[in-house]
Formats: structure tokens, sequence, C-alpha cells
């Protein structure tokens, strides 16, 4: 049993789920599978989930809490996020032409820089949106016991085993994207259009950020 915390494998369960369900994270997973291939899906992965631990950090050392409370730098930081998300959607559904999965030919020089844009574009993603720290500063302290010595660590435990589950759950939805995308190779117009619909899916999630108001508390 993880120090300090209580009922793990429904916490495991729940985060599965909340996991499973589609959000902007999947989207650009999904995105840029299809786009350059399930190594590039992976890669935003890891990106989405680093995202995703500085706001662990940033709310067991008390940060999101404050954010929480003021609602000038919730609306900053919610409109910088809002923007990244509108620009990412529009950038997907103005793209002139799709790179099918697992068909890209630039060599390596040019596949790492491509790679470690993608990792920040999934970084900046999750790191922008507020709504993710007041779901840790909802959702976790549920799970850590009021008698615990270290709430901060366990905070912490929590956090990052979300963060793995979520990481093997997105990877998952990068593969299937990958496979679909290859299976799309003789319709392309159709995988065209199917990446416009994400990149409107992108920005409709912006501009829903964009909308969202300070929880009351």
């Amino acid at each position: 049993m993880l120090t300090g915390i209580d009922h793990v494998w429904l916490f495991v369960m729940a985060g599965l789920l909340l996991n499973l369900t589609p959000g902007p994270d999947v989207v650009y997973i999904a995105g840029q599978a299809m786009r350059q291939g399930v190594r590039a899906g992976l890669v935003a992965a890891l990106g989405i989930t680093a995202g995703c631990l500085v706001h662990v950090l940033a709310a067991g050392l008390g940060v999101s809490a404050l954010v929480a409370a003021s609602a000038g730098a919730f609306t900053v930081l919610k409109l910088l996020g809002a923007a990244y998300l509108v620009w990412l959607g529009l950038r997907m559904f103005f793209s002139r032409d799709t790179a099918l999965a697992g068909a890209g030919t630039a060599g390596a020089a040019g596949a790492v820089p491509a790679l470690r844009r993608v990792f920040w574009g999934g970084f900046m993603t999750n790191a922008l949106n507020p709504k993710v720290a007041l779901f840790f500063l909802a959702f976790l302290p549920q799970f850590i016991r009021p008698d615990t010595a270290s709430p901060v660590l366990a905070f912490l435990m929590l956090g990052l085993l979300f963060c793995l589950n979520s990481l093997w759950v997105n990877g998952g939805y990068a593969v299937l994207a990958a496979w679909a995308a290859a299976r799309m190779a003789t319709m392309r117009r159709g995988l065209h259009a199917l990446e416009r619909a994400l990149g409107v899916l992108l920005a409709g999630f912006g501009l829903k950020l964009a909308l969202a108001e300070l929880p009351a508390s």
C-alpha cells in the first residue's frame, strides 16, 4: 500500500476511465500519429505527460492553489492555453497535405527537430491548461488519508501514478491512429478530411477553454 493513500486500485481504475475520455490531448496525439506515424504519436504522448507532471508538481507545491484562488491568474493562463489550442487546430485544418503514417521520407537530420516540435506541442497543450491543475486539486486529495504525515508526498505519488497511467493510454491512441492512417493509404483525400476534422475539434477545445470560468470555491 502506498504511504498515506487510500483505495489505490479505485484511483487507478478511475484514472484509466478519465484518460480514456477523448480531449484536446487525444486529438493532438491522434493528429500527429496520422501525419507522421506512430513514433510521432508516442512522442506527442510523452509531451502531454510531461505537461501533466508540471501540474502535479505545481499542485503539490501549492502553486496551482494560488492560481485557483486568483481570477486574474486563471484568466491569463486559460487564454494562453486557449490561443495555443486554436492555433494548433487552425494549423492542422489549413495543412495543405497530409504525410501518411509510415510514408515520411525525411532523413534522420530532419526527423529529430520535427519530433522535438511534436513533443513541445504536446507539452504546451497540457501545461497551459489551468483546468488540468484544478482537476488535480479536486481529484487527488480524495484518495489521501486525512491523518497522513506527509500529504504532499502522497499527492505527488498519486499524480505520478496518474501520469504513468495516462502515458500508456495515450500511447495506445497513438498506435491506433497510426494504424488507421496506414490502412487509409489509398484514401489520401479522406485522410486529409479527417485531419481537418481533428483540427476543428482542437480549435473547439480551445474556444471552450477560453469560455471556462473559475469554479466557485
